[in-house]
């Protein structure tokens, strides 16, 4: 229970919450924190906050501030790689302790959210973080809580998992085959290698083997199975996916035993986008879009291949909510609409 004092009748006593401090378009942040003792000097840049009066909290039983609550709730919805502020303002952060792909649990997060005087606000999910990113941020709405309804958010995540977590980048060793009777012939150069290099290693891993193969099934099947024999842990495919009679690309997947989860995406660029695994190894299909556009849907896939992460033929289906990239005149991918 909250008892209103006047400020002048203050002094002495501990503030039950953290007192706002705005000052218009340099900073927002607590002039007095919860706790503090009011000394007579405080009084006038209380009252320039607007505060004629001040609060003393005295808690019920089972009966939680705006702090502590915030803390529980944070603890309960972080993961793996997640890292805690202390309670500003009644409001934890939630950072990101390693460079990662951020994994948000959106059914668990909306049902913590409609529980009523709770606000839990994520990044989007599958974003990549460093660390100290903040990915998360949690409070209530009243200064206090019934601490049943904390109780609650902590039994929702112990049965159902946390609501963000951050999944680690892997080193992985990455094989690339770049098709095409032009280059294999030396007719051009390949434009494929050098971007897939640089996505890879932007991504903490290394793009270990290239090959330059024709426009063969047969022999892409060879050169795929060669890399994985090698010790790819994942390989992409360039080029060669549309549906033109020499473009076999596809076919060569197929023929090198892979099973194809997708071909097809509803993202542009992008749409024709190749998912297979073979001998477990994730391959991915790189249409000719990525020698042309800075951003496609290669990343949106890569980072969550690199990160260990599973992908259905359904998690490419709902790409298309947000698939469609504006092609900007300069680029801000990831701090964009697409892929979100």
């Amino acid at each position: 229970m909250l008892r209103k004092v006047r400020v002048e009748e203050a002094i002495g006593l501990a503030l039950a919450h953290d007192v706002t401090k705005v000052v218009p378009g340099v900073s927002k942040g607590p002039g007095f924190r919860k706790g503090h003792v009011i000394k007579q000097e405080d009084i006038p840049e209380l009252l320039k906050l607007g505060k004629e009066h001040v609060y003393v909290l005295e808690l019920r039983e089972g009966e939680l501030h705006e702090e502590e609550a915030a803390r529980r709730i944070s603890q309960a919805i972080g993961g793996r790689g997640i890292e805690f502020t202390e309670p500003s303002e009644g409001r934890v952060n939630l950072k990101a302790q390693i460079f990662g792909l951020l994994k948000v649990n959106k059914d668990l997060l909306r049902c913590i959210n409609s529980m009523g005087d709770i606000v839990v606000s994520t990044l989007h999910n599958l974003t990549v973080c460093q660390p100290g990113t903040i990915v998360a941020g949690t409070r209530i709405i009243p200064l206090t809580i019934d601490e049943a309804i904390i109780k609650r958010v902590e039994e929702l995540c112990r049965q159902n998992g946390q609501v963000v977590e951050v999944l680690p980048f892997q080193r992985r060793k990455v094989g690339a085959i770049i098709t095409g009777n032009e280059v294999f012939k030396g007719r051009i150069e390949d434009g494929f290698g050098p971007i897939v290099r640089r996505k890879v290693e932007q991504l903490g891993s290394v793009l270990e083997r290239k090959v330059i193969v024709p426009d063969d099934a047969d022999v892409i099947a060879q050169a795929m199975k060669e890399l994985i024999r090698r010790g790819a842990e994942v390989v992409i495919v360039c080029g060669g996916l549309s549906v033109d009679p020499d473009d076999v690309t596809v076919e060569g997947v197929r023929r090198a035993g892979a099973q194809i989860i997708s071909y097809g995406a509803p993202v542009l660029p992008g749409s024709m986008f190749l998912y297979a695994v073979c001998q477990g190894i994730p391959i991915l299909g790189a249409p000719a879009c990525v020698l042309h556009s800075p951003t496609t849907i290669l990343d949106l896939i890569l980072p969550r291949v690199l990160a260990g992460d599973r992908i259905s033929k359904e998690d490419i289906i709902d790409l298309g909510h947000g698939g469609l990239c504006l092609g900007c005149r300069k680029c801000s991918f990831p701090v964009c609409p697409f892929g979100k």
